[in-house]
């Protein structure tokens, strides 16, 4: 897996209307709320699979009804390809959950 250059990472954000990119330009971040603890823990399991099966995982927290969610490919210093499917993949599902945008 190679590490998306300048280019790619301006596009891959530009694609992805519910993340932004970090100020290191090594990562992209998101913040959802959701209606209570359980649907943020249901929505964090729905992540866990999907990001297993894709054997790339996020950096998280959470906070009751919050999810704060960092993608980052350690292994080449920055952003690669795994990082946008995985953020698709994440943002399908904020949306099938009723998840939205916190600032």
């Amino acid at each position: 897996m190679a590490r998306l250059d300048t280019a790619a990472v301006n596009t891959l954000v530009a694609e992805l209307a519910s993340w932004k990119l970090a100020e290191d330009g090594k990562s992209i971040e998101t913040a959802l709320k959701f209606r209570n603890f359980p649907s943020a823990m249901g929505f964090m399991m729905q992540i866990a699979i999907a990001a297993e099966k894709q054997k790339h995982h996020p950096e998280w927290s959470n906070v009751y009804n919050q999810v704060k969610i960092v993608l980052t490919t350690h292994d080449v210093g920055g952003l690669s390809e795994k990082d946008g499917l995985l953020a698709k993949t994440i943002d399908k599902i904020a949306q099938e959950t009723g998840a939205t945008l916190l600032p």
